[in-house]
């Protein structure tokens, strides 16, 4: 476990926390809504890439600074701030207080857009942005230069842990985790699927090599069935895709392409023993995929002939479409080498110059 502290007084500025893996949906937005924590409670994640200002147009930059810092394909922007701010669930700061000036929102909370809102208690430095308004997850990012790791106490067994200690296997991710449904309390799919697909939809792309994909029936053809589509060209050669992980019966050669859970607490994608694309998918999604059957069937009755079953009752679905969310596979393509290609730059551009049209 780890504490962060203030870099100026050494201050405690949370409670023990365990790493995990920085979420897909970490700068996602969505809609006109109160949206949850961004983290579990008791953990934290780092974010690998810069946050912050200062921002530079990408006409300034250029293609070839962009690649260096890891862009293959055009942004509106870049933060050239200083990588690894650290986020976590609300709840866990501690030794904090607002900087009321610094408090300004767009509806109905805190943006962060006026920099760090939130002060060490003890010496009163700025060393984190709390963020609360709605279509925005509600988390504290800490400034990467405003606190350090020390040792915290508690259990646990995250990459952070010490010497002696290793992250959890997959077998006991799998019993930890049951999955995440696709449909939130509210009747609409939930926003974590949406950006968990938007992330994975980019490797899709990517494992496609521009030909049709051939998927799995079920909430996999809802996800991913439409928006592939749309996207890539009709006719063979078809590449297979199948869901593989642990748990799941290994899917042969026939599966050119395998989706695959993205472990929660290291961010590396499971590996199958064959040699197919790997798809990785956020763990909680995938799992839900993979051990969820959506369809309760149950012999008919009512005079219908013998053996024929019907769903009892009906699997919920929302009133739309299942939808992709379009800037999380913006975000995701550009940052890999493949875009470069031309076919696969084609549909980026596409994307990009209406984010909102079919098939999003």
């Amino acid at each position: 476990m780890t504490v962060f502290v203030c870099a100026g007084c050494d201050a405690a500025l949370t409670a023990p926390v365990s790493e995990v893996a920085l979420p897909a949906h970490a700068h996602h937005t969505y809609g006109h809504a109160m949206l949850p924590a961004l983290m579990e409670q008791g953990t934290y994640a780092v974010d690998p890439e810069p946050s912050g200002p200062p921002w530079r147009l990408w006409d300034e930059i250029g293609p070839d600074e962009a690649e260096a810092r890891g862009v293959f394909a055009p942004v509106f922007s870049l933060s050239f701030g200083a990588p690894g701010a650290v986020v976590i669930a609300p709840g866990d700061a501690r030794g904090t207080v607002l900087i009321p000036e610094r408090c300004e929102g767009y509806c109905m909370g805190i943006t962060g857009a006026d920099g760090p809102n939130l002060a060490c208690a003890n010496c009163g430095r700025p060393v984190a942005t709390r963020v609360d308004d709605c279509s925005l997850w509600q988390a504290v990012w800490f400034a990467p230069d405003a606190v350090r790791r020390v040792p915290g106490d508690g259990p646990g067994d995250g990459p952070d842990d010490g010497p002696g200690r290793r992250a959890a296997g997959w077998e006991e991710l799998s019993q930890e985790r049951p999955g995440t449904p696709p449909i939130d309390p509210c009747g609409g799919w939930n926003p974590r699927w949406e950006a968990a697909a938007g992330a994975a939809l980019a490797h899709l792309l990517v494992a496609s090599e521009g030909r049709p994909v051939a998927l799995p029936d079920g909430l996999v053809t809802d996800m991913f069935g439409h928006v592939l589509d749309a996207l890539l060209p009709p006719g063979p050669p078809v590449r297979p895709a199948a869901l593989a992980g642990p748990g799941l019966p290994d899917p042969g050669p026939a599966a050119g392409i395998v989706l695959v859970p993205r472990h929660p607490r290291t961010g590396e994608a499971w590996q199958p023993a064959g040699g197919a694309d790997v798809v990785p998918l956020a763990a909680e999604v995938w799992a839900h995929l993979a051990f969820h059957n959506e369809r309760l069937l149950v012999p008919a009755t009512g005079g219908l002939p013998d053996g024929v079953l019907r769903d009892d009752p009906p699997p919920m679905r929302p009133w739309s479409r299942f939808r992709p969310d379009p800037h999380v596979l913006l975000s995701t393509l550009a940052r890999l080498p493949a875009v470069r290609q031309p076919w696969l730059r084609g549909i980026y551009d596409r994307v990009k110059a209406q984010p909102y049209a079919r098939p999003f």
